[in-house]
């Protein structure tokens, strides 16, 4: 495979609206060939629908629930068989609940969909990250085989991981897990950037904004009326996708491994973001929990 002229693929996941249709319309626009996953079958078939008309695309639209780790490892394992090489994984689906669900598998919905759905994927999907990174330039000094994972600046409000209750059966509120699920998705990715600093391939974090989209349409009363009240600070699914596809491609962004950001800057996460120990736990606690798929 020729490492110059090859055409570059990325994942993407929540691609049927919002941030995920907006950056999978700039990496189609840019030759990328883009592999989106969505749940929702309308939403899906629009989107595919609109994606498509991007000139050149190369766009395909696969369905999955990700609150199912099931449904995610199959997913994963018919993008396996797609493509030999990833470029990009873009870990963007997630969701907030009014209601504490758990899922047939016994997990709870928020931290399946927004933890370990991504946790999963990541895994599955590193045999074609990894071949995709053997494919550089030797001695490159910006790695091009990138993991980004889609938090928010709710996980300041989480003070760790709870440990003792991942399932929330004690008290649960909704934006309450939310955050805590945001906060696993930067101890996830350092932990990666650490885990995988010798294959060549980079992890960072970021933090969307507040963006104008139908997020918050499944959230409780409270965090629907803190939306609302910031709506005014919000941002089209263009102007957030913008970081997140910077991430994906750019040289500057390629330079360092294990970073937080929004808009293009970095961010210093809050203290528990930044506790080391508590991200190789989650790991450990991650594998255990996905070991079945």
């Amino acid at each position: 495979m020729n490492r110059t002229t090859r055409q570059k693929v990325a994942i993407l996941t929540g691609t049927s609206a919002g941030i995920g249709k907006a950056a999978a319309r700039a990496l189609l626009a840019q030759g990328w060939r883009v592999i989106g996953v969505g749940r929702d079958p309308a939403r899906c078939a629009a989107a595919k629908a609109e994606l498509r008309t991007v000139p050149g695309a190369d766009f395909t639209m696969m369905r999955a629930d990700l609150s199912l780790l099931s449904e995610t490892a199959r997913v994963a394992e018919e993008i396996g068989r797609m493509t030999p090489v990833i470029d990009a994984l873009l870990n963007n689906a997630g969701g907030v609940y009014a209601e504490r669900i758990m899922t047939p598998e016994g997990h709870e919905a928020t931290f399946a969909s927004n933890h370990l759905a991504p946790f999963l994927l990541t895994q599955k999907l590193m045999p074609q990250l990894k071949a995709a990174a053997a494919l550089a330039e030797p001695g490159a000094e910006s790695r091009n085989v990138r993991v980004v994972a889609v938090s928010s600046t709710g996980h300041e409000q989480s003070t760790g991981i709870n440990w003792d209750d991942l399932t929330f059966a004690d008290g649960f509120v909704g934006g309450s897990a939310y955050c805590h699920a945001k906060l696993a998705n930067i101890l996830f990715a350092r932990e990666l950037a650490r885990r995988v600093a010798g294959d060549g391939i980079l992890s960072h974090a970021m933090h969307p904004g507040v963006v104008d989209s139908n997020f918050a349409s499944h959230c409780d009363g409270p965090m629907q009326a803190y939306m609302e009240s910031i709506k005014d600070r919000s941002m089209t699914p263009e102007a957030a996708a913008d970081t997140l596809v910077w991430l994906a491609t750019a040289r500057e962004a390629g330079q360092s491994s294990g970073g937080y950001y929004h808009q293009r800057q970095t961010l210093t996460p809050s203290a528990a973001a930044q506790d080391d120990e508590a991200a190789r736990r989650l790991w450990a606690v991650s594998e255990a929990l996905v070991a079945d798929y």
